[in-house]
């Protein structure tokens, strides 16, 4: 027998196995998801990055908003922010309105949420209430609690009269300006957590509550170990968009105090970008603590994030 007539059996396996074909395009569904996506991205690229590239850019220059000149100065207006001795105030002001905001907001809503899922007479009409405020314009509830906190006619006034104590001066004492903004605040928002929640408890699993109830579980027990634990993607949701939302409140502050009393007893850092930008007429200053504020609140999602995969 020669060499020639020995078969190689790999080499015969290799032609028996046919080449692997590469999945063909779709085109149509390439075309279908460009087509619904593409007008999205550009709406974000438009309005949302290019005005956030641009903002940034700003930071480095001194420019008076009224002027069509610019002069860069680079990290000037970014030392100038933390140097500045109003800024402990500032920092101080946002991080205690939007730590009470978010839990009064989260907590109330959630007990509210509670109370509402129960066959209860009339639950629908207090529903609508309880959300209605939500869909008011913050400019108006503004404007409706600056008579609810008049120290001298207010109805928190009245009410305090009624049992023998004094108003406290909510224009001219700056903790309770603070105090009068977050409450003013609460009681607008806390209609889109209880409304969130509300749909989270009803459409939670029905077999566990049952099943808790067969074995004779508290209430207590039922609510922290069945509930809230279904609860918890809402929750982490929440607390993101709650703390976007309050992060960035301008409206009642405008209306309300104008980041007074004293000068910056209620200002945060949302309205001291308002402040600088167009009333002091310092763009770049105002570009400069917008980036920060926008450097803090994506620190803060990314830990959010991080710590919900980390649970789940």
């Amino acid at each position: 027998m020669t060499s020639s007539t020995i078969s190689d059996p790999a080499a015969g396996a290799d032609q028996a196995t046919p080449p692997r074909r590469k999945p063909r395009t779709n085109w149509r569904e390439v075309g279908l998801a460009a087509a619904l996506i593409l007008p999205n991205l550009i709406l974000l690229i438009v309005f949302t990055y290019r005005p956030l590239i641009e903002n940034i850019r700003l930071s480095f220059f001194h420019w008076n908003i009224s002027s069509t000149r610019r002069r860069f100065i680079g990290l000037d207006n970014y030392v100038e922010w933390f140097t500045a001795s109003t800024t402990p105030t500032i920092v101080f002001n946002t991080v205690v309105f939007t730590v009470a905001a978010v839990a009064g907001s989260m907590i109330i809503g959630l007990a509210l949420a509670l109370l509402l899922d129960q066959k209860l007479l009339g639950r629908g009409a207090v529903r609508s209430l309880v959300f209605a405020p939500y869909v008011i314009a913050g400019a108006a509830i503004g404007v409706a609690f600056q008579f609810v906190f008049d120290p001298g006619f207010g109805l928190v006034q009245d009410l305090l009269g009624k049992i023998g104590l004094d108003s406290p001066n909510f224009y001219q004492v700056p903790g309770w300006a603070l105090f009068m903004l977050t409450v003013t605040y609460i009681w607008k928002n806390v209609g889109y957590t209880f409304v969130i929640y509300l749909a989270a408890l009803q459409g939670r699993r029905k077999d566990l509550d049952e099943a808790a109830e067969i074995d004779g579980t508290s209430r207590w027990r039922h609510l922290t170990r069945v509930v809230l634990p279904q609860l918890r993607p809402t929750t982490f949701f929440l607390s993101v968009t709650v703390l976007l939302s309050s992060f960035q409140v301008f409206d009642l502050i405008n209306v309300m105090t104008q980041g007074g009393p004293l000068g910056t007893g209620t200002m945060t850092m949302i309205f001291q970008v308002y402040e600088e930008t167009f009333n002091n007429s310092r763009a770049g200053y105002g570009a400069a603590i917008a980036t920060i504020m926008f450097t803090v609140v994506l620190i803060i999602t990314v830990i959010q994030v991080r710590v919900q995969d980390r649970q789940d």
